[in-house]
């Protein structure tokens, strides 16, 4: 995802006090953060790292409110129809802010009508993986392999409408090959089945993969997002590999109920910059194959807009019908 370097810079280049003040305003009493994920998985981490870094710097406490399930819809329904006084905010990744509106036109609410989108925090993209017997060595000898034997090759994915599967969609689309979906239930059934040779390829989170990676009981192709990653810099991007543009990952990002006040968009946003790139932070994102996306409200709207086009489309190509 296209970073806000810029936007970062200015935010990390604001005096402490400008913040200090706004603090008069907001928060003047504990914050919740909703996290449609369960305890102890990856989101919820990253999710109790940051609250932690912007208690110090709001100088309020944050509470984490877990709520997993139905792909972040029913959480993301609950904050839609919160008072918009930043006393209740979002950890939405893209399952709720656009794959749930491609999967079912009539949800109940639209990411970009019904919720402030804060600023995006982290990309979580996908590698391509295939079992060692696979002939292929990259992703234009792969996409060849599958041309070779059109609705022949299984690949795997954690479920369907999932991202692995939503990836493979915009995978077939873009270089023009027509794969045998299986999906799994979820991720580590999928892995599973790659190394046993029971489907010959699929996407997965990279924590799921690096160890069976290293010791060379799977084969990684190529990185979904447009930008190496520091836990695999060695592998290249699809982008590289010649799918120019080719940049499909989930990203988690901070949001509000509609309306939320530009003033506390703001104090959000400087706090948020300066949280992402305290070196723990860092640090542990890279462990849990995460990519810093931070950037603001313009970047964020304009990535989520491209996101419900994008996953539209692969919902489309993809065969899946909403029931």
């Amino acid at each position: 995802m296209r970073t806000g370097f810029a936007l970062a810079a200015l935010m990390l280049a604001l005096p402490v006090a400008a913040v200090a003040q706004g603090t008069a305003i907001y928060p003047t009493k504990p914050v919740r953060l909703v996290v449609p994920a369960a305890p102890g998985g990856n989101p919820d981490v990253l999710a109790r790292m940051l609250t932690q870094k912007l208690q110090t710097a709001l100088g309020a406490s944050m509470v984490v409110d877990n709520q997993p399930g139905a792909g972040g819809i029913s959480a993301a329904i609950g904050v839609a129809k919160t008072v918009p006084d930043g006393y209740t905010l979002f950890f939405g990744d893209s399952g709720s802010m656009a794959i749930g509106s491609a999967l079912n036109p009539k949800l109940s609410y639209h990411p970009l009508k019904d919720f402030t989108l804060i600023t995006a925090l982290a990309s979580v993209p996908t590698v391509l993986v295939t079992h060692p017997g696979v002939p292929a060595v990259n992703l234009q000898e792969f996409i060849g392999f599958a041309k070779s034997r059109p609705g022949q090759v299984n690949f795997g994915s954690a479920g369907i409408g999932s991202i692995h599967h939503l990836t493979l969609a915009i995978l077939e689309l873009e270089s023009g090959t027509r794969m045998l979906h299986v999906p799994y239930k979820g991720g580590s059934p999928l892995v599973a089945a790659i190394m046993a040779g029971e489907v010959q390829a699929g996407f997965s989170g990279i924590p799921n993969v690096a160890q069976a990676i290293r010791a060379g009981k799977l084969k990684v192709l190529g990185i979904s997002l447009s930008r190496r990653s520091k836990t695999l810099p060695d592998v290249p991007t699809l982008d590289e590999q010649g799918l120019k543009g080719f940049d499909v990952a989930t990203t988690i990002g901070l949001q509000a109920a509609a309306g939320l006040p530009r003033t506390i968009v703001g104090i959000l946003q400087s706090a948020v910059a300066k949280a992402l790139r305290e070196p723990d932070v860092s640090e542990r994102m890279a462990t849990m194959g995460m990519v810093l996306a931070e950037n603001g409200t313009d970047s964020y709207v304009l990535y989520v807009k491209n996101d419900l086009q994008r996953f539209a489309a692969a919902v489309k190509a993809a065969g899946i019908k909403f029931e």
